[in-house]
């Protein structure tokens, strides 16, 4: 590990090369729950979260991909690297693989039952994906696998690769060279290290570690339910093909579900340890275990020379691409709700505050056939401007409240503007070449309509603050009466008389 680069600064042309190298910046951090998240403090119990998910390749897998690749290619002659994976080591093997070793073709094969999110991070790394049917996770020696696939390829192509994760001892030996040495460094007390088990390297390498580096380390692997699945981990009964020695390099394993899983890693998230459900999961085979040595009054059998047990349980993934299943998992009762949550599907374009015009009587009538008008009061207020020829549509009332403050008229309105302003239809006599003037009570109506109508590939304004902000006037016989405004703001200058003198003329 580097002693001197303590600020974490990587300059020239290996940059990133030193960025993704253990040895060339500080240890990843070993965090400590906080009280709150370890309901055996008062035991003696110390937890400390190993963030795997700050290696600049964000989860677990970006050092057995190191290890991997460091050993695999072959210069001038790998042209093609492909690993059948879930996601997180197949990423971790793009980025080292373009970063250290300049070759960009990197291909995964995986199971069809992939999440869409997953597939699509997958793709915004530039992997290219063949999925494969049957199970989600196969047996590496099944003809009918992906992983035999990859296997097959690399076999019959000089210019690939297929690392092999599942069978290949460079995985699991990445957490001797790496892992577990920064651990012991940061931590000389640990009394305990937990680990998720799916190819099983991570607990495989660690274990052997701390079983020759500090024997007295409580070994402990985690598996899934049986018929239960969390990304990453398998159940026990999957382990009995995998080839790497985990046997030997484990005192004891847990088996956790799904919604503890979960739910464990969404407590730590909004703690501040940010982490994905395999997280969780590991933490949650922790906690069984510590329960049940409690139970059995043998807790302090694992306790150090300071009287306390020091357990690192590793923090392998992040949340992000498994939000859906945090709620699909968990429930709405572990979430806040979301107030005005109809408006989720409704405003959906953007506005702009050039698009509300400011202007007066005066330039409105200045308009008048150069542009077109679209009046959405009721058809009872219509006199005060029918001087604009504008086409009614009847949306707004003079006592609605804002839009803007009540979702159910923001909803109505915006859904009756988009299905008459819908991309295929046109509505006589605009037409996208000329500009078309909203009006409506109070400015707001019309400023919904200037976005659904701008969207839909019209030029539009609204007129801000609607005709009450307008001294509209309109001759009758025995005088002018006042329209649109309260009666303190009336006006009879004789600006507007002349306006109306000219309206009238025409």
């Amino acid at each position: 590990m580097a002693e001197n680069n303590f600020l974490n600064v990587f300059k020239g042309p290996g940059s990133v090369q030193q960025y993704f190298n253990p040895d060339a910046g500080p240890p990843l951090p070993l965090v400590e729950l906080p009280d709150c998240l370890n309901p055996y403090r008062q035991d003696g119990v110390r937890i400390y979260a190993k963030l795997m998910t700050m290696h600049p390749a964000n989860n677990v897998k970006a050092m057995p991909a190191l290890n991997l690749l460091e050993k695999s290619v072959i210069p001038g002659k790998t042209e093609t690297i492909i690993e059948y994976s879930s996601g997180s080591t197949v990423i971790s093997m793009a980025l080292v693989s373009r970063a250290f070793h300049g070759i960009s073709d990197v291909r995964a094969f995986l199971s069809n039952k992939t999440s869409t999110a997953k597939l699509r991070l997958m793709r915004f790394f530039g992997l290219n994906i063949t999925l494969f049917g049957g199970p989600s996770q196969p047996e590496p020696t099944d003809d009918r696998g992906g992983i035999r696939a990859a296997q097959r390829l690399a076999e019959e192509t000089d210019h690939i690769i297929n690392p092999n994760q599942y069978d290949n001892d460079e995985n699991w030996k990445s957490h001797i060279r790496w892992t577990g040495p920064q651990i012991l460094r940061q931590l000389p007390d640990i009394n305990l290290i937990c680990a998720g088990m799916g190819t099983s390297g991570t607990i495989t390498g660690l274990g052997t570690y701390f079983g020759d580096a500090k024997p007295s380390v409580f070994r402990l692997g985690v598996c899934t339910q049986a018929g239960d699945r969390v990304p990453g981990p398998r159940s026990f009964s999957l382990l009995a093909p995998v080839k790497f020695p985990w046997k030997k390099s484990i005192d004891g394993i847990e088996e956790v579900g799904s919604h503890d899983s979960f739910l464990l890693s969404l407590e730590m998230c909004r703690q501040g340890i940010v982490c994905g459900p395999s997280s969780g999961f590991n933490l949650q085979g922790l906690f069984q275990f510590l329960e049940k040595r409690k139970q059995a009054s043998k807790l302090s059998e694992l306790s150090g020379s300071d009287g306390e047990i020091h357990c690192v349980f590793l923090c392998c993934d992040l949340p992000y691409q498994y939000i859906d299943e945090y709620f699909d998992k968990l429930g709405p009762s572990h979430f806040p709700s979301v107030k005005n949550e109809s408006l989720a599907k409704v405003d959906l374009y953007r506005y702009d505050d050039a698009w509300e015009r400011e202007t007066s009587l005066q330039d409105l009538i200045s308009q008048v056939g150069k542009v077109s008008f679209l009046d959405l009061r009721q058809p009872s207020a219509l006199p005060q401007l029918s001087f604009l020829g504008a086409v009614n549509l009847p949306l707004a009332n003079r006592d609605d409240p804002s839009p803007f403050s009540d979702p159910g008229v923001l909803s109505s309105i915006w859904t009756k503007l988009e299905s008459r302003f819908n991309s295929g239809e046109k509505m006589p006599p605009f037409t996208r070449d000329r500009k078309i003037i909203v009006l409506c009570y109070n400015g707001d109506c019309s400023r919904v309509a200037t976005s659904v109508l701008r969207a839909k590939g019209y030029i539009a304004d609204s007129v801000k603050g609607g005709c009450n902000a307008l001294p509209v006037i309109e001759e009758f016989t025995g005088g002018y009466k006042h329209f649109g405004i309260p009666h303190e703001g009336r006006k009879r200058s004789s600006v507007f008389a002349k306006e109306i003198q000219v309206v009238n003329s025409g």
